[in-house]
């Protein structure tokens, strides 16, 4: 079984990228061939600072290196170190129809956040995602893609590509599936939309003790009263943020004394801090150890590229001898 995910270098990862990604794509390196990627390519839909970029990937390398992914276990490497992903894309883009790539929902939804002044900014590149992500995931024939449930349309159009390139060309791509845990496919922010950068409204993985104290002290709470009887306690946002990074006894604890009443949401909040903080304590420690020696860092992606690169220029060949072009 062949397992592939990537994430953007577009800021600094947040706990909605641990839950939702990162610990999951630890996970499964001991299930299967493990291929996972900084998607570079994709930020250039939104991020347009070269230099900010280049330090964004770095920093995504340390994060993910440092919360447990194993180079000896994974292939991990830069998108842009692989010019064939973009030849696929190319193939790809042409039994892609206008209209299914209008309905995909991440497109209409930036589109729709970018309305106004800001229109200029929707570009191909938005439009085009799922197509460069078809690709991605086509080139390591890859069997299972762990994705949050916002992501599952776009492997479900890969899913259509790669299907209506086999029915025009003959048999090439394997055909994905896609890998959903439910029980944190979406991490709640601290308004509680979805986390995501995009909101404002995320918790950073590695953020500094005292922005990131200041963060969980700010999480939206109601207006009730310490000693008022909570049964929705197993909805407060805190709660479900303390679910996931602290002991299932402490959590629970803490949801039942919210639902009897008498917890104030302060002392709820310095809670998961606290659990928060010891929760990555050993990752920060890693991590710092990593940033001491960078050069490792790019050995490891450089030695990785090679390696995808290997799987990925056999795939792209079987294709270009399947439409025709070899």
């Amino acid at each position: 079984m062949r397992i592939l995910s990537g994430i953007q270098p577009s800021g600094a990862l947040h706990l909605g990228n641990y839950f939702g990604m990162m610990k999951p794509a630890v996970e499964l390196q001991e299930k299967g061939e493990a291929y996972y990627f900084i998607a570079n390519y994709h930020s250039m839909t939104s991020l347009f600072d070269a230099a900010q970029r280049r330090q964004n990937t770095l920093e995504v390398a340390l994060d993910f290196l440092a919360c447990g992914l194993d180079p000896k276990k994974s292939v991990f490497w830069k998108q842009s170190d692989l010019p064939e992903v973009t030849e696929l894309t190319w193939l790809l883009s042409t039994v892609a129809p206008m209209g299914l790539l209008e309905r995909c929902h991440s497109y209409k939804d930036k589109k729709a956040r970018l309305a106004g002044d800001d229109l200029d900014k929707v570009n191909h590149g938005l439009f085009a995602y799922p197509v460069l992500m078809a690709a991605d995931i086509l080139i390591f024939d890859s069997n299972i893609v762990p994705v949050g449930r916002d992501q599952k349309q776009h492997v479900e159009v890969t899913r259509d590509l790669a299907i209506k390139f086999n029915n025009l060309y003959g048999e090439t791509f394997v055909i994905p599936e896609p890998q959903i845990r439910e029980e944190v496919a979406v991490v709640p922010g601290t308004d509680g939309q979805k986390m995501s950068k995009s909101y404002g409204n995320t918790i950073d993985i590695f953020g500094e003790e005292k922005a990131t104290r200041k963060r969980i002290m700010s999480i939206v709470m109601d207006s009730r009263t310490p000693q008022e009887p909570k049964p929705d306690a197993d909805r407060n946002l805190a709660i479900q943020l303390l679910k996931l990074v602290a002991p299932a006894d402490v959590a629970k604890e803490h949801e039942e004394r919210l639902r009897a009443g008498g917890l104030g949401y302060g002392d709820l909040k310095k809670a998961l801090f606290e659990q928060y903080w010891t929760y990555f304590a050993p990752m920060r420690a890693k991590r710092a150890e990593l940033a001491a020696n960078v050069d490792h860092v790019h050995r490891i992606l450089r030695e990785g590229a090679e390696r995808a690169r290997g799987v990925a220029r056999n795939v792209l060949s079987r294709a270009r001898r399947a439409a025709g072009l070899d």
